[in-house]
């Protein structure tokens, strides 16, 4: 600290000087000054480019930048801006930093291990919550939990999937336990898309309850002719209420960063739909995108995960038009904030995933996933760990074909407990071997 100090602080010994400030220097002393060019939308943009170097602690529930512009007010020295001096400290150490060097604690991993399933009940969170130990033991320290309508909405009761959907206790039991194993855990809610089941399956309660909410009233009856329903982006009535869902989930899993889901999105422009017929589906796709960014990065300051395949270019990217976008969703990557975790799932084996570099290209934070294919899974782990980039977070496993009931995945005709499904046990080798 090189400043004009009229009075010596308690502890602190001068020891530099000039002739006008004799004591410019002082040992023991740490001064933060803020800067006029450093407007508040630099500060935060630069503090959400660096997240990964800031312990999470600092910024799971609130802005800081929101937060110091709420107590500008306050006489200095209060507790109210005594209390943000460790998150502005972080703010400054992130942005001298020239290295790629955590500010975790120490044994704090920044590598993603995750594991991603659905539950829907409190049973399901029961047998989960036995699990963790291993799960913990094994590597794995992210629990991605898919609840979408199986959760017992207080908002909107009406809302509430299954007979009995997960309770608030049990979301705050699981997240106890998961911080006690060092697991980080991550509420989904699907958006837009899988309103129905898949290929003709039983509309979901959204758009059972709201029919007006659909992107396509009244067309493809029975669902069929459809891969799934799709809520109307365009309809301000949904956010509303989806938003008051998500902060329901967020409150009970007492989450610090949430997954919106938003894979397998195909009818946005589709002639059957009045509020986006003949209007850019990038453009559409890119506002609820950036809607759901609104409110939970910038309004419940979490972190916001979603599915990639929608940004992936399948004219470019020959993988189908399910693991990338042949409906001209793709564009919709120039138009949103790259602070959102895109989770690459990408179930084949391939010679190259030139998704994941395309991706860091753009500033975005990889994580990819993988499902039941051993030599995919290894594959794709190891392309991401060519890249050589900090923006290659970690990876997924999910398990879409798991049994509940007996808590076994089915990979090749074998059933293995879920800890000894080979894509799992194959792919934690690599993370951890390769210390990413």
């Amino acid at each position: 600290m090189f400043d004009a100090i009229k009075l010596n602080p308690n502890g602190a010994n001068v020891e530099a000087g000039v002739e006008d400030y004799r004591k410019g220097g002082c040992e023991h002393m740490l001064g933060v000054q803020g800067h006029p060019e450093f407007t508040p939308g630099y500060a935060r943009d630069l503090m959400h480019t660096r997240l990964d170097r800031i312990p999470p602690v600092l910024h799971r529930h609130r802005d800081p930048v929101d937060a110091i512009e709420n107590n500008h007010p306050t006489p200095p020295g209060s507790f109210a801006i005594r209390k943000l001096i460790p998150t502005a400290l972080a703010a400054v150490v992130c942005a001298c930093t020239g290295t790629g060097e955590s500010l975790a604690k120490p044994g704090q991993d920044r590598q993603w291990r995750a594991l991603h399933i659905g539950c829907s009940n409190d049973d399901d969170l029961r047998a989960l919550e036995k699990r963790m130990p291993g799960l913990g033991n094994i590597g794995i320290n992210v629990l991605i939990v898919e609840v979408g309508y199986g959760f017992e909405y207080k908002s909107h009761p009406e809302l509430r999937g299954g007979k009995n959907p997960i309770t608030k206790g049990s979301a705050r039991k699981l997240a106890g336990i998961c911080r006690d194993h060092g697991i980080r855990l991550v509420p989904q809610f699907q958006c837009v898309a899988h309103q129905s089941g898949v290929n003709g399956g039983p509309t979901a309660p959204l758009l059972a309850k709201y029919p007006e909410f659909d992107l396509t009233p009244g067309a493809f009856p029975g669902n069929k002719g459809i891969y799934c329903r799709e809520w109307d982006p365009l309809n301000p009535k949904v956010n509303k209420i989806v938003f008051a869902l998500m902060d329901e989930l967020i409150d009970a899993f007492q989450a610090d960063a949430f997954h919106v889901g938003m894979d397998e999105v195909f009818l946005l422009g589709n002639e059957h739909s009045p509020s986006t017929r003949g209007k850019d589906p990038a453009r559409v796709f890119a506002k609820a995108i950036n809607d759901y960014h609104g409110h939970l990065v910038k309004k419940r300051h979490v972190e916001m995960l979603m599915w990639g395949d929608r940004l992936i270019d399948g004219k470019k990217f020959d993988f189908g038009p399910l693991s990338s976008s042949l409906c001209g969703t793709a564009p919709a990557i120039d138009m949103i904030p790259n602070d959102i975790i895109i989770c690459d799932w990408q179930y084949d084996l391939r010679s190259a995933y030139g998704e994941i570099p395309m991706f860091i290209r753009k500033g975005f934070r990889v994580i990819t996933a993988s499902y039941d294919n051993v030599n995919a899974t290894k594959a794709l782990i190891g392309y991401g760990q060519k890249q050589k980039s900090p923006l290659v977070s970690g990876h997924i496993f999910t398990t879409w074909a798991l049994n509940r009931d007996k808590w076994t995945m089915n990979n090749g005709g074998k059933h293995y407990p879920l800890p000894e499904s080979p894509p799992i046990v194959e792919g934690l080798k690599l993370l951890l071997e390769s210390g990413q």
